[in-house]
């Protein structure tokens, strides 16, 4: 069975470090789509930026998007490529 995936940039702003932890381990749930992950620390802000590289079903990214959503503390906004690819 091929599933259609697509390629999707997450922007993530953390501005509560108690969110980390919980964010760290949705994140490592959804590993096998990630395709890179990169950290700022913005410590004039006391913020972290983070931006996560994913290719996934778009119901995957949405649900990921979402549940990092409603962590506390944790914005996260999600840009998809108009490109859509079938594994083989």
């Amino acid at each position: 069975m091929n599933l259609e995936t697509r390629v999707a940039v997450m922007s993530i702003i953390v501005e509560r470090g108690s969110s980390v932890p919980p964010l760290n381990e949705i994140l490592h749930e959804y590993g096998n789509y990630i395709i890179g992950r990169m950290g700022i620390p913005y410590r004039a802000r006391k913020i972290n930026i983070i931006s996560i590289a994913i290719d996934a079903p778009q119901d995957t990214i949405s649900t990921l998007a979402g549940r990092i959503g409603n962590l506390e503390g944790i914005t996260v906004k999600t840009a998809f490529s108009s490109m859509k690819f079938n594994d083989e």
